[in-house]
């Protein structure tokens, strides 16, 4: 055993770099400075070799004109526009008036706007957050269980990492090309099957959808069983936000027009052209952005909304004319009406465009646009520094046999495929007590899920089991993020054994979805294989 470790730098590179980020050191750099370090060790050893570093700028400059990964920054701005435009505080009042009447119903509430975010935002800190504040006063003046009441809001915030549209699926379903591409070659078949984040995104869906309703069924079952611990308020108690909450003038239907319209509208935009296949994840990316854009517009001065109508009916006319005619521009051959098309979707882009900066300069002036900006380049710089840092370390580690030892370990593992699959599952879930889920993706996926599609594993199945397995991260201690963020705003009478312990059972409904998924491989491959291909 000591002779094989001592012969295996890549093993003791993987040990020492989870150790020094258990320690708390900075991913990024962690990452960078253990990787060259054992390349510059092994490479006087002469178990490395040096040149193999030649080929990192390359690498680099690959990251950096990825054209998927465009997407994450995109998604991130329409996430940060949407909190600022307070859509999420909207939701939550509808919701509460029409589920909060009824025993355990602000837990409901919070779950349904909590999938509803995760589909329109995709940010758990901006969710956790956003309803700690407004809702958890709420159900603890009016006698909610203070353990159910963080389990269910720290639970609906984590959904934004399985719904689509989700960075942790952006950058998991780069990497999963990737090591769909390294299996494909490494099975001596180049042309194979191809995975992307859109195959990714269909395939957390029903999955997404599964545990949203076992959250649902247990927050009805805590209810059932101890109803003091969620009772039903009246409606004059139900007050949350600015506004109380309670708007005399609406009725519940109307709020909840008003405040579900335009975040479903954005919705079925941007997944809608995802699945459809009309649209790239980082083009529907986009569409989001800018409709958020718009949205923050609409809701900050009434000036802009004249704008805005005009240029949203100007490109819902534009794809009918892409549906009737042909437009693609430079062909030698068109006939007049295609010509007259051709026009008038310039006239109207030009629509489009004074839309998009009446909404620039309102957003601009009211401050929004800024703080939006400098706060998505803060989270993509950090992203990205940590992705180049990850690129280092998985050129070093494949320099050193790191891949030819796993696919050795995995396949010696009993039980083939499926004791491999035990493996991952089980080492990702208790490295998710320490790391972030980016830091498992960027050090864990390269490494072993070629092995394991080689086994035999369906790319877009083992995606999805890792993006289930990621979540739960979230609500672990003593790291957990959603935990982390709901403490930060909860009252102080809340304690965080209270948070803790309300997270639990939600942990438990995570892993048995996970469970549910690995028995029925065919609830991620389904929606795939039915919209894309």
């Amino acid at each position: 055993m000591i002779d094989w470790l001592m012969t295996h730098p890549d093993v003791w590179m993987f040990v020492v770099t989870i150790a020094l980020m258990l320690l708390g050191f900075p991913v990024a750099f962690t990452l960078a400075g253990v990787a060259l370090a054992f390349a510059f060790m092994a490479g006087e050893l002469g178990l490395f070799r040096i040149a193999t570093l030649n080929f990192l700028p390359q690498r680099v400059w690959a990251v950096l004109n990825n054209t998927v990964i465009v997407a994450a920054p995109l998604f991130i701005f329409m996430g940060l526009l949407l909190e600022r435009s307070k859509v999420a505080e909207q939701m939550l009042t509808a919701m509460a008036r029409l589920f909060g009447q009824r025993p355990g119903g602000l837990l409901i509430a919070t779950t349904v706007v909590g999938a509803l975010m995760a589909a329109s935002t995709g940010i758990v800190g901006a969710t956790v957050v956003t309803m700690g504040v407004l809702a958890l006063p709420v159900m603890l003046r009016n006698g909610y269980d203070a353990s159910a009441a963080s389990g269910a809001i720290c639970a609906a915030g984590t959904l934004g990492q399985i719904i689509p549209p989700s960075i942790v699926l952006v950058f998991l379903g780069d990497f999963l090309t990737f090591a769909n591409q390294q299996a494909n070659l490494s099975s001596g078949n180049p042309s194979g099957r191809s995975v992307g984040v859109a195959d990714l995104f269909a395939g957390c869906l029903i999955p997404g959808f599964i545990l949203v309703g076992l959250y649902l069924l247990w927050q009805l079952l805590l209810a059932w069983r101890n109803p003091a611990a969620a009772p039903a308020l009246p409606l004059e108690e139900i007050r949350l936000g600015d506004d109380g909450g309670v708007v005399e003038a609406e009725t519940t239907a109307q709020l909840i027009v008003r405040a579900l319209a335009a975040p479903l509208l954005l919705i079925v935009a941007v997944l809608g052209s995802i699945l459809a296949g009309v649209a790239t994840p980082t083009e529907a990316a986009g569409v989001g952005a800018v409709g958020a854009l718009f949205l923050a517009a609409w809701r900050e001065n009434e000036v802009s909304r004249p704008f805005v109508k005009a240029s949203l009916a100007s490109a819902i006319i534009v794809l009918f004319l892409l549906s009737m005619f042909d437009m693609r521009m430079g062909r030698q051959l068109a006939s007049t009406g295609e010509l007259i098309a051709m026009w008038i979707a310039v006239v109207l882009m030009g629509v489009v465009s004074a839309g998009i900066l009446v909404s620039l300069w309102v957003t601009f002036r009211s401050g929004s646009l800024m703080d939006v900006t400098f706060r998505t380049a803060r989270i993509t710089g950090m992203i990205f520094t940590v992705l180049i840092g990850a690129t280092l370390f998985t050129l070093v580690f494949r320099g050193l046999g790191g891949e030819h030892t796993i696919h050795e370990f995995m396949s010696g593992i009993p039980a083939g495929l499926l004791g491999a699959m035990i493996f991952t599952m089980a080492l990702m879930f208790i490295l998710g007590f320490f790391l972030d889920f980016l830091e498992i993706i960027f050090i864990l996926v390269p490494v072993l899920c070629p092995v394991l599609i080689v086994m035999g594993a369906d790319p877009v199945w083992l995606g999805v089991m890792i993006a289930l397995n990621l979540q739960t991260s979230f609500l672990t201690p003593p790291f957990g993020f959603a935990l982390f963020y709901l403490r930060g705003v909860a009252p102080p009478s809340v304690t965080t054994m209270q948070i803790w312990r309300g997270a639990t059972p939600y942990i438990g409904l995570q892993i048995v979805t996970l469970m549910l998924l690995a028995v029925f491989p065919a609830t991620a491959t389904w929606l795939p294989s039915l919209l894309l291909q």
